[in-house]
């Protein structure tokens, strides 16, 4: 049985190695055996492993697990799980099954190569049995890789299948004790995981979507993604080599009338930015922007119920969206840049660029000049939205916000027609003149 103490790595294998009901076999594509070898390492591994094999070649991981489908991939990581599950029950359920928990470890992994020039992320899966007998679960995990050398990464990648193992036997009570038992030992720098799937009796209270807010909200991930089309993929495929506009946003406002406020804005950004790569090129990718943290420093972090609510008035309208763990728009720059070198855009209203202009960012040492320069160091913009003046000086006497002046046209106050007093006046005429700060036509009809 586990100890009631919290241990480490080599105490976690070595628990399940002694618990005569937990038998599996491990498959490890791309980062070593990492995994298997803590079990072999800490003693009485035949009470564990039934099974360790890593399939480099590619033919033969396609003779093995079927062809048809990338190699680091969930399908992948799927087939394996199928092949490696189905082959266990068959050669031992007969003669272990009826007082064995069964489990496959599997992972397809690519780990950082010798020129570190690859994306360094992987799949991570484990099938397994509460009860000799008993259906079987799934745990599906999609990581990215942050540390700097393939060692690094082959042994952050042990510790988490460890944790994966240990945790699904003996901490699935809630979501908090999963994901803390989880990432254990292996903290968000070296390991960050954006994607979570849960299929199987042991997870049919839990509720899939508050598990992804969980993620952002631990600091396991930067950003989770959420699809109007209903499914969950990692952020990584929805913007892998795209042109991207993100519509930061509070968006507390849930009902259908705001929402479709909302989604006009994104699609006016979306279309300016195709206007400006051309008809030749595919269309680019839009995405609502929201964070896990508090919408003012005094404020609490919001409830995830809440998050929920307007993550689902942005869904139901159409739109995608992207939570991510950090407010200021240099971090989402930061996420989005690192799986595509296209342009990315930001679309946002005067109130949201005066808010992150008037920010001095004291958690930086270079302060509002760091945060530019970070913001805008691959091919960003910012496209403007305008507002009504009477919107705007009403915001702006709400948050106590003083030194802006502005001319309006039919009512309308776009970013070209704000004035700042200096020095920050100079800094934002400089952004205008540069084209960083682009502002957008009064809407037709205004």
């Amino acid at each position: 049985m586990p100890s009631p103490q919290k241990l480490d790595t080599h105490h976690k294998a070595l628990t399940l190695n002694l618990d005569p009901s937990t038998f599996g076999s491990f498959a490890e594509i791309g980062a070593g055996q990492e995994v298997a070898r803590w079990f072999l390492l800490v003693g009485g591994a035949s009470g564990t492993v039934a099974k360790t094999i890593s399939a480099y070649d590619k033919e033969v991981s396609d003779d093995l697990y079927g062809s048809g489908s990338r190699y680091v991939s969930k399908q992948r990581l799927e087939a394996m799980l199928d092949s490696e599950w189905t082959q266990l029950l068959t050669q031992l359920s007969k003669s272990r099954g009826s007082q064995t928990r069964f489990f496959c470890f599997v992972d397809t992994v690519s780990a950082r190569n010798f020129a570190g020039t690859n994306d360094s992320h992987g799949w991570t899966g484990l099938r397994f049995q509460l009860q000799p007998g008993g259906p079987p679960n799934d745990i599906l995990l999609h990581v990215n890789m942050r540390d700097a050398s393939n060692a690094l990464q082959q042994q952050a990648i042990g510790i988490l299948g460890v944790n994966l193992i240990y945790t699904a036997f003996y901490e699935v009570q809630t979501k908090e004790s999963f994901l803390v038992g989880l990432a254990q030992d292996v903290s968000a720098e070296r390991i960050e995981i954006d994607y979570v799937n849960l299929r199987g009796p042991a997870f049919e209270s839990w509720d899939h979507r508050a598990l992804q807010v969980h993620l952002v909200r631990a600091g396991l991930a930067e950003a989770v993604f959420f699809s109007s089309k209903g499914f969950l993929v990692p952020p990584a495929e929805v913007l892998h080599r795209k042109a991207v506009v993100l519509a930061p946003g509070y968006f507390g406002h849930t009902d259908p009338a705001h929402s479709q406020v909302h989604l006009r804005l994104l699609a006016s950004g979306i279309q300016e930015l195709q206007a400006d790569l051309g008809e030749t090129n595919s269309s680019p990718a839009g995405f609502f922007c929201l964070t896990v943290a508090p919408f003012a420093p005094d404020d609490p972090a919001p409830e995830i119920s809440d998050l929920l609510r307007r993550i689902d008035a942005l869904l139901a309208a159409g739109g995608d969206v992207l939570l991510f763990r950090q407010p200021e728009l240099y971090h989402m720059t930061t996420l989005v840049n690192r799986h595509t070198s296209a342009p990315v855009r930001f679309v946002a209203g005067l109130s949201l660029m005066i808010r992150a202009s008037e920010d001095v960012y004291d958690n930086l040492e270079g302060r509002r000049l760091e945060a530019l320069a970070r913001l805008f160091a691959q091919n960003v913009r910012i496209y403007v939205y305008p507002m009504t003046a009477k919107d705007l000086g009403e915001w702006l006497q709400s948050v106590s916000v003083t030194g802006w002046e502005w001319s309006e046209t039919n009512g309308w106050v776009s970013a070209s027609q704000l004035r700042c007093a200096p020095p920050l006046g100079h800094l934002f005429a400089y952004l205008l003149a540069s084209n960083f700060l682009v502002p957008m036509r009064v809407p037709a009809g205004a």
